[in-house]
């Protein structure tokens, strides 16, 4: 594939450089750590694990797509009242929604859906799932790629040029460069904060969203925690076992690491049961993710910084006509 593009993450990003390279024409090899695609997008059974929201007035690029691919996006559910858990000495406050959330969008069948859309008319020979690309050096005219597979048997690939659609703090932790990177550009990667990577979710999937006949939304927002941030999480269109609420566990990533999932889950459903009441203990499924703990997303730098916008080049001139950046973290606009 001497002439290809290859692509280094199969996320977003990776997804829809493959899918415009196709589409011209292009040849690509598209690489993959995990054996998934998606990246931080992951969907189980429908409900958001990773990003959940699209805002169409602010992302229209991203509407367009969705609506290119026949795919359907519904408004966020914003009727009704909001929790507010101010101590652990008082009750829940309930104030007015002002239907707050009514700008966020979520694609139906989760944002996963989204993800087998793009890459459904691909060549499935184009895709390499379970590999890791350790080593890219500059060769007469490409790139020399290594990559290694679960096995832990290495292999070279030649290109024409490479992609990186990866945070470039994973990039710069796990792949030597040939010729080398200067250090100022290292600094610059290992500067910028991978989104979602210090974040945990968690999902209770109801039999119906018993919360919108009490009058709520279900959002809430609590200063005491696990959870610092709840909405509804229901699925469109509606159906018996896909009401859902999720929330933002607050507790850092590094106090995280000293309590077990299964006790996280107990105190977040206990949170639920404390905000909405008796019939928030009995969901039919609960879901679980730490991308702390996810060695594809996160590294041991990431704290809870966001993203900012890049100002300076992520390559230096030995590499910038055989590379580019195209994760999340390196749009110039709205990164993550």
């Amino acid at each position: 594939m001497r002439d290809a593009i290859v692509i280094i993450g199969g996320g977003l990003s990776g997804l829809t450089a493959a899918r415009l390279l196709h589409a011209a024409r292009v040849p690509f090899l598209l690489l993959e750590a995990r054996m998934r695609l998606g990246g931080r997008i992951l969907s189980e059974d429908g409900f958001d694990l990773g990003p959940a929201w699209f805002w169409p007035d602010m992302q229209p690029e991203i509407a367009a797509l969705i609506e290119e691919l026949g795919l359907t996006g519904f408004q966020q559910y914003a009727q009704g009242d909001v929790l507010v858990e101010q101590a652990p000495t008082m009750p829940p406050a309930r104030y007015p929604g002002f239907g707050q959330m009514a700008s966020s969008f979520r694609i139906a069948g989760g944002s996963a859906a989204l993800v087998a859309a793009l890459a459904r008319d691909l060549p499935h020979a184009n895709i390499r799932l379970g590999v890791t690309v350790t080593h890219a050096e500059l060769r007469d005219g490409g790139v020399n790629v290594t990559l290694r597979d679960a096995a832990g048997k290495n292999e070279s690939v030649e290109a024409r040029a490479m992609l990186l659609a990866l945070p470039p703090r994973l990039a710069e932790k796990t792949i030597t460069f040939a010729p080398a990177l200067p250090p100022e550009v290292r600094a610059r990667w290992r500067a910028m904060p991978t989104w979602m990577a210090p974040h945990a979710k968690f999902v209770a999937v109801y039999a119906k969203p018993f919360w919108h006949a009490n009058g709520l939304c279900g959002t809430a927002q609590s200063g005491v925690g696990p959870m610092v941030e709840i909405h509804d999480a229901s699925a469109m269109p509606e159906r018996e076992g896909g009401a859902a609420l999720f929330g933002f566990v607050g507790v850092p990533a590094e106090a995280r690491k000293r309590v077990s999932e299964t006790v996280l889950r107990q105190h977040c459903l206990a949170q639920l049961v404390r905000l909405f009441g008796p019939d928030a203990g009995q969901p039919i499924a609960t879901y679980f993710k730490d991308w702390a703990t996810d060695n594809f997303t996160a590294t041991a730098d990431d704290t809870g910084e966001h993203p900012e916008p890049a100002r300076q080049p992520w390559f230096d001139a030995a590499w910038s006509s055989r590379a580019v950046m195209a994760g999340s973290e390196t749009a110039p606009a709205h990164p993550g």
